[in-house]
């Protein structure tokens, strides 16, 4: 995006119409997907439109392809970062066609694909799940990103940097045994930490393991996951 007036204008290269960045940001939840849009449009100095996908796509036929075409339209005005959370929800695969529903579907898919390739600013799709995506989408995407799940090592950093140096830590607290006993997503330690320190809080005392130990057990509870004792 820095150097597409000197590669489309200068160089040429855009004769025939600019053309746009798009780009697939695929990872478990929690990884940074969001957080790393955030991070684009903050360095391009961009405003970033995140989509609510409840608030776009209608069970009646044309509704979802009307929503869509105020948002590229509005967003275009604007050079703004257009960001689909969950992505494959709007961007699944075309299936074969047995009734006027599915037909409409593919029409979606198909007018969503256009309306990406057409939008000359920038267009991040996040998913959880990549093979979901549409192949005609993934074909046409410049970047494909891969956001891993955290080794060990990046998620003590990741402990270190949601706990403020303000914050009350006892001696008892081992990151890297932490981050070691619990595999955890950048999302999930957040909500832990935060909660953390809620529970030290509410007892008027400083954050224990013990405290950091509870936190987690409740954040493994939402996520449906058993945890040993």
């Amino acid at each position: 995006m820095r150097h597409r007036h000197l590669v489309d204008e200068v160089w040429g290269f855009g004769r025939g119409g600019g053309r746009g960045v798009s780009v697939l940001f695929a990872g478990e939840s929690g990884t940074g997907k969001t957080l790393a849009a955030e991070v684009v449009a903050r360095e391009l100095g961009l405003t970033l439109y995140k989509i609510e996908l409840s608030a776009v796509v209608s069970k009646y036929i044309g509704e979802t392809e009307k929503n869509l075409n105020v948002i590229f339209n509005e967003a275009q005005s604007g050079n703004a970062i257009l960001f689909f959370d969950e992505a494959d929800a709007l961007f699944g695969k075309r299936s074969e066609v047995k009734d006027a529903r599915d037909r409409y579907a593919n029409i979606e898919v198909a007018y969503l694909l256009q309306r990406v390739e057409n939008y000359d600013g920038v267009v991040i799709l996040a998913t959880n799940f990549r093979q979901n995506i549409d192949d005609a989408f993934t074909r046409r995407l410049d970047f494909l990103i891969d956001f891993p799940f955290p080794t060990p090592e990046y998620r003590r950093r990741i402990w270190q940097v949601h706990f403020p140096k303000k914050a009350p830590l006892a001696s008892d607290v081992d990151w890297g045994d932490i981050a070691e006993q619990y595999r955890l997503a950048g999302g999930n330690i957040r909500n832990a930490s935060i909660a953390a320190a809620y529970l030290a809080a509410a007892e008027g005392h400083i954050i224990t393991s013990g405290h950091i130990h509870g936190a987690v057990r409740r954040e493994h509870q939402k996520m449906g996951r058993l945890l040993d004792g």
